[in-house]
């Protein structure tokens, strides 16, 4: 092996070694390289970050008053399922929207699909409140989970408007939906779950199992 090549070796060598040593992640002070930056240092803000630019310094700017979304109802009881005065709920799905749904067979039929999606991996089928999610918790030492039954006193005579109202907010466990369930299907469901409640008897409620006295 003559000198030129055995020289070769060595430099590919040290090269290859110091290419191997740049590529395990290893420390450095030096600024890392950015091609193009414009989308590493974005002009924007955070959210809830201060702004020097408004008077109060807020960044997250509140509506102009008065204004409202472009598909929002102004009605608060189809909206928000409450009486105009906000002293309660409305006691039975608006006649509004039954009509632009397309009558109660459509809205029963639409809040069938509906349930079927959102409320029945908890509230079961049936809505007796042991879907697979809720046993799935209860396997798990997570009873506390677990849903109520439609099938109550408290909750068959409940107001429309209250069962919408927790389908759109979320109660103890349950998560809010009015992002993933628009206002018309959450009615449909509402109209389902009193289908459930006269198609299905009326269910006693499972009470816990008295404590055993241990001597």
């Amino acid at each position: 092996m003559n000198t030129a090549t055995r020289f070769s070796l060595i430099v590919g060598a040290i090269a290859l070694a110091g290419l191997s040593a740049g590529c395990r992640g290893q420390s450095s002070k030096e600024s890392p390289v950015f091609g193009i930056r414009n989308m590493y240092d974005q002009p924007k803000y955070q959210v809830q970050e201060e702004s020097n630019f408004f008077s109060d310094h807020r960044t997250m700017r509140p509506l102009v008053e008065g204004v409202i979304a472009h598909d929002e109802d102004v009605d608060l009881g189809v909206s928000q399922g409450r009486l105009d005065d906000q002293t309660g709920y409305v006691l039975e799905t608006p006649k509004e929207v039954v009509a632009r749904v397309g009558g109660v067979e459509a809205l029963q039929a639409r809040g069938k699909a509906r349930y079927n999606i959102y409320c029945a991996p908890c509230h079961d089928m049936a809505g007796g409140g042991q879907g697979m999610v809720t046993k799935h918790a209860q396997a798990t030492g997570a009873a506390a989970f677990a849903p109520p039954t439609f099938h109550q006193d408290r909750l068959r005579h409940a107001p429309d408007g209250q069962i919408f109202a927790t389908i759109t907010n979320g109660k103890n466990n349950m998560p809010p939906y009015a992002m993933q369930i628009p206002v018309n299907d959450r009615w449909a469901i509402v109209s389902y779950v009193r289908v459930l409640q006269l198609a299905q008897p009326k269910l006693p409620e499972e009470k816990a199992p008295a404590p055993e006295n241990k001597k």
